[in-house]
């Protein structure tokens, strides 16, 4: 069994984070070096956390270098246990409280128009996410975190379900590719996850797998409330398999990603996306048929904003309700122009107008001019009005103004 073991990240660029060696002895105590550039102010804070873990984990002979680069308490807490766990194979988890503001759960139908991918290594990226107001907070384990480090970035990832604040975002995770990332699983659906994203998914039998580990894994640590999934299609396969996937128990949105998925065509990525139409089409209607949200792809280019924009419309044209994006600066693009505009919101106030005054009137039939109006119809545009005024672009009280103005 290995005795020395090194977790973190160090060097150049690095905030936010520390890096660690940890040598387990069989005699000398412990010996603590810090090196730290905050040292004077929280040196003592920082080696008192560590000696509160080893001692947790019966550690009594250890040599220990930690390089600190600004870290917080549940960043420190998570690499020294990977390094523990690493050498000792105890299980025992050293775990942060848990936020009061983070024990919310998530409604089946609430808006993503915006989901934030932010690495699970990179605790600098993590801290101040949820103040720019995505509707998700996606915290990686999947591409983003290197093969070497994915081991420890489940412990960073855990804590951060517990001790960062996601101002109200969806907590959202996306797991390693089945069978892999199940996994992944044991470290974040007893700490409150909302929704887990499913990448590569080419089978219903893939989100059964997961469903049930899921299961399995709220009976043994007494969870109440749902565990949303979100399945990524990024095959050719995925994507004639969309249906059924989008048909599973406890999926509430399909995701398309048009990296992977162009690279399986072995065809080119494009602004205008049509090398991906026919996937992302297939994508939308296997969603609307299965009545869950459709979420396109993320847009790479971080700094064309009009370019994100035309995307966005020709996302929300095909049906989409959201996308990725992997920069705070995109949220306010998606936000704005996947919701809904003027000509959107006139239309719903007349179609909503003209069911309330059905139902007053006691009809079961709703009309506008000489077109009939069914449920699914009156439903989407209640659905718009809500969302417009959730936005500020309608008032709460918009029938009084809207008959003002039929009157005169």
């Amino acid at each position: 069994m290995a005795t020395i073991a090194t977790t973190g990240n160090k060097g150049k660029g690095v905030r936010s984070d520390c890096a660690l060696t940890l040598e387990i002895m069989q005699q000398g105590g412990i010996q603590t070096e810090l090196i730290s550039k905050v040292k004077v102010l929280y040196g003592e804070s920082i080696l008192r956390l560590c000696h509160e873990i080893l001692t947790f984990y019966g550690i009594e002979h250890a040599r220990l270098t930690l390089e600190d680069s600004g870290a917080l308490e549940f960043v420190i807490a998570a690499r020294l246990e990977a390094a523990i766990r690493q050498l000792t194979g105890d299980e025992k988890e050293y775990l942060p409280a848990m936020l009061p503001q983070n024990t919310y759960q998530t409604a089946r139908d609430r808006y993503r128009f915006s989901r934030l991918y932010l690495p699970g290594n990179t605790p600098s990226l993590m801290i101040n996410a949820g103040i720019h107001k995505p509707n998700g907070i996606i915290l990686d384990l999947e591409d983003a975190v290197a093969v070497t480090k994915k081991a420890e970035a489940r412990f960073l990832v855990r804590n951060a379900l517990r001790a960062l604040d996601f101002y109200g975002a969806e907590r959202m995770v996306r797991i390693n590719q089945v069978p892999a990332g199940l996994e992944d699983l044991d470290y974040i659906i007893p700490h409150n996850v909302n929704l887990i994203l499913v990448p590569k998914c080419e089978s219903a039998d893939q989100i059964a797998q997961v469903n049930r580990r899921i299961a399995e894994l709220k009976i043994k640590n007494n969870i109440e409330g749902n565990v949303w999934l979100m399945p990524i299609i990024e095959s050719a396969l995925g994507v004639l398999k969309a249906l059924e996937i989008a048909q599973s128990d406890n999926v509430v949105a399909l995701a398309i990603g048009l990296e992977d998925y162009t690279a399986d065509l072995g065809t080119r990525r494009t602004n205008e996306g049509t090398e991906s139409f026919f996937a992302r089409s297939m994508v939308v209607n296997a969603c609307k048929a299965a009545g869950i949200q459709a979420i396109d792809s993320v847009f790479s280019d971080v700094a064309d904003m009009e370019a994100l924009k035309q995307n966005v419309l020709r996302s929300k044209a095909l049906g989409f309700d959201g996308m990725g994006c992997i920069h705070p600066r995109q949220i306010r693009v998606i936000h704005d122009n996947f919701a809904p505009d003027e000509a959107e919101i006139d239309k719903a106030k007349k179609i909503v107008n003209a069911f309330i005054e059905a139902t007053e009137k006691g009809l079961g039939v709703v009309s506008l001019g000489t077109k009939m109006i069914d449920p699914p119809v009156v439903k989407r545009a209640q659905r718009t009005i809500d969302l417009a005024v959730s936005m500020g672009k309608l008032s709460p009280g918009w029938r009084d103004a809207f008959l003002e103005n039929q009157k005169a």
